[in-house]
């Protein structure tokens, strides 16, 4: 997110929580560099901001809060390859022109796979993403 963007989206959720203190608004990172659930640190027009109802949390911990489960966005990715491999599987090749996907396909056939994979090993319950 550029800090353009970032400026507004902090703005619009300091709106919201003044409307409502009881309202907790999130910035929900789904690819973050580590599981988090922190208050959103930023600076408007060079001043710094920071409010406990303004949140930015991993997709991971996203996942915990709204289904209690501190696993939930585990135990979803850990299907996930079940399904690219029914997908893939289903997909006529000869069809695709897709030289992106020829390509990646000649490196490793489980490169869709460890792509997303890789992008979520410091979430919680993915230290063991051999086992997938």
């Amino acid at each position: 997110m550029n800090s353009e963007s970032s400026r507004i989206s902090y703005i619009t959720m300091q709106d919201k929580i003044l409307r409502d203190e009881n309202t907790i608004c999130m910035l929900v990172e789904v690819i973050a560099k580590k599981s988090q659930n922190i208050p959103w640190k930023t600076s408007v027009e060079k001043q710094p901001f920071e409010h406990a109802n303004i949140r930015r949390v991993s997709i991971d911990k996203f996942y915990e809060i709204v289904t209690g489960d501190p696993f939930a966005f585990r135990n979803l990715c850990w299907v996930l390859p079940m399904v690219l491999d029914d997908v893939l599987a289903s997909i006529d090749t000869k069809t695709i022109e897709n030289s992106v996907l020829v390509e990646l396909q000649t490196i490793s056939p489980d490169l869709l796979k460890s792509l997303y994979l890789l992008s979520f090993s410091h979430y919680n319950g993915f230290e063991n993403l051999g086992r997938l």
